[in-house]
């Protein structure tokens, strides 16, 4: 993503779980740990969305973990439907938290797209039950057609494409209804954010700042 992007691994369940690393210049405000789309149908943790959201979290002086699921690059294992990528994440998270002077104590930002965000709600709701939560959810793109996204705190960031050809936004609205969840549409935007990702960025930035 920037010149100063490390490669790192941290064990999970199944092997080596590969990870790209970017630090703030200055002590960290936060932990982010950011989660791609789809690995059967090309997401990896390179997906523009998935950097723009790293982009804006650093900007925000957070040390940002983006990771690659199982069986994508260098990650070891096979694609599990949204199970085993769920217990890496959680060994990510743990890394990450152990990996800073006082990691414990540091907000955690746990951000996904499409699938990622399923993975995300997953994740989010095991830290939640072990007493350990994240601070805050952001989710682009939400994948709800074909998962059962969990419901979520009512300060997440939720974030749709108008016009996602992918998941309608009609889905993600039906999604976050019963939860009287608030739902930031981008006018114009697909799935992608194709010409949006700047936009995209912005919006982040002011919503997270």
């Amino acid at each position: 993503m920037q010149s100063g992007t490390r490669i790192l691994g941290v064990e999970g369940p199944a092997g080596r779980i590969d990870i790209a690393l970017d630090r703030p210049p200055d002590p960290p405000r936060g932990l982010s740990v950011i989660a791609h789309p789809h690995p059967l149908y090309g997401g990896t943790r390179d997906n523009k969305v998935v950097q723009t959201l790293a982009r804006a979290l650093l900007a925000l002086g957070h040390v940002c973990w983006r990771p690659d699921f199982r069986g994508v690059g260098e990650s070891e294992g096979t694609h599990d439907d949204g199970v085993g990528e769920t217990e890496d994440l959680l060994a990510v998270v743990a890394a990450a938290r152990a990996g800073e002077a006082g990691g414990d104590a540091l907000p955690l930002v746990l951000a996904g797209f499409s699938f990622g965000s399923f993975v995300q709600s997953r994740v989010a709701r095991r830290l939640a039950d072990a007493g350990r939560p994240a601070s805050r959810l952001v989710f682009v793109g939400t994948a709800t057609t074909r998962f059962e996204v969990l419901p979520v705190p009512p300060d997440t960031l939720v974030i749709h494409g108008e016009v996602d050809e992918t998941v309608p936004l009609a889905s993600v609205l039906d999604w976050a209804r019963p939860q009287e969840l608030p739902v930031v549409v981008v006018p114009g935007a697909d799935h992608f954010f194709h010409r949006k990702l700047t936009g995209l960025k912005q919006l982040l930035l002011r919503e997270l700042r």
